[in-house]
């Protein structure tokens, strides 16, 4: 992640520029909403199971939880002079620091939807990323209730815009129910508990349903299996294990709620497209 400040900050929402040095890398968050600009230099990405290389002027909204991290190249030796700065804006936020009604209020649909989507990383581009990369830049330069504002400015433009693109399928919902509470309390179990085993009949009465008519609820509202999100909020948790600090594959598959490794290669390699090893060394190497 590029380091927030907010728990030390007398701010909400918290805007900086990321001075960017050769060969630095950021893995993610995983309690902060990013809105990240880079402004002049590119390099390589990973964000969820999206795998590939970006160009300077990236702007992307990245939802807590979603495992991503930037590589950036090097300064090209023409442009190394006291004038070129390498720079990223980045601005965080709790996805609930206004409270947990304010999401809920039928005039907010459209931003829940945002951040929502948030979690899957969501590019933007064309007119929509100037005109919230100079949003971002008043952000930093206003007080009190203005930050707000602005904020809220920024995700309706993105609800509204045609110039975004969806960057990863981790933990996609495709018919996902946004007003069925029963939903919400499930995905909510799902991520506290993805780590150890978790029985059909537990999570079937966490949304008070009988187990046999669970599976049955949860694809019509989702367009995905139990089995499917559970996996993909498992392997999401892996990527960013495997990038943390060079953990033995086997141990991350077991710290990430895999009871054996021949299921983790499986689930990974199907959802990144990659293997565990191999996405691990595009991060180190």
């Amino acid at each position: 992640m590029f380091p927030s400040r907010l728990n030390n900050s007398l701010h909400s929402i918290d805007v900086m520029d990321v001075p960017i040095v050769r060969n630095c890398n950021f893995p993610y968050s995983n309690t902060a909403v990013e809105l990240i600009h880079i402004h002049n230099v590119g390099g390589r990405q990973i964000i969820g199971n999206r795998i590939g290389n970006f160009r300077k002027g990236k702007m992307v909204l990245i939802g807590p939880g979603l495992s991503h991290f930037w590589k950036f190249d090097d300064i090209p030796p023409k442009e190394k002079s006291s004038k070129y700065k390498p720079k990223i804006t980045v601005l965080h936020f709790k996805e609930d620091f206004w409270g947990n009604d304010f999401l809920n209020l039928p005039e907010n649909k459209a931003i829940k939807s945002v951040l929502l989507h948030s979690r899957r990383g969501i590019e933007i581009t064309g007119t929509t990323r100037r005109k919230i990369g100079q949003s971002m830049q008043l952000i930093n330069n206003s007080v009190g209730t203005k930050r707000i504002v602005i904020l809220l400015e920024i995700l309706t433009l993105i609800s509204c815009s045609k110039e975004i693109n969806m960057l990863s399928t981790l933990g996609v919902f495709k018919n996902f129910n946004l007003t069925d509470r029963r939903i919400q309390l499930i995905y909510s179990f799902i991520r506290e508990n993805f780590k150890r085993k978790i029985e059909l009949g537990e999570i079937a009465d966490v949304a008070n349903l009988c187990p046999n008519y669970f599976c049955r609820f949860f694809k019509s509202n989702t367009g995905i299996t139990y089995t499917e999100m559970v996996n993909d909020i498992r392997v999401n948790h892996a990527c960013h294990l495997l990038i943390k600090n060079q953990t033995n594959i086997q141990m991350v598959a077991l710290e990430s709620g895999f009871n054996n490794f021949a299921s983790f290669f499986k689930s990974f390699k199907r959802i990144i497209g990659i293997s565990p090893l191999k996405y691990q060394q595009l991060y180190f190497d």
